[in-house]
């Protein structure tokens, strides 16, 4: 899978870089915890079809169906990249919309995932109309 991400998603992933760069133990483990992520997305060969223990449909999804990926137990960190598999494109691309840290946030991080990943997708499309994306 080619992997393409929004610009929240960059600056957010840009910040996480910087802060582990400068030693913060917590967003090194974070870096880590998104890398493996984006390389399980990367390894895909098409949209899934069912749910693994790494990749589960979100319920909360809005207009969009998205995934979210996660990631095994680690004490202290929950990062969530919430990924979204355009229809038109579900063997090629997979855009990253937004990753956050659950165990801080809790379960309100699902409460609002459907509102978020639709203006999400909105401004990612927006933003790549006109782009050749095949």
């Amino acid at each position: 899978m080619l992997i393409d991400w929004t610009r929240d998603f960059g600056d957010w992933l840009d910040l996480v870089t910087e802060r582990a760069d400068r030693g913060d133990r917590h967003s090194q483990l974070m870096l880590e915890l998104v890398t493996a992520q984006l390389s399980f997305l990367q390894d895909l060969t098409s949209m899934p079809d069912v749910e693994t223990p790494t990749l589960r449909r979100v319920r909360q999804s809005g207009r969009n169906p998205v995934w979210r990926v996660g990631h095994p137990y680690v004490p202290g960190a929950a990062v969530r990249l919430i990924v979204w598999f355009p229809l038109e494109r579900p063997e090629d691309v997979v855009v990253a919309l937004f990753a956050n840290d659950k165990a801080q946030m809790g379960d309100v991080f699902y409460d609002s995932v459907g509102s978020r990943a639709d203006v999400a997708i909105s401004r990612y499309c927006i933003a790549t109309e006109g782009e050749d994306n095949g």
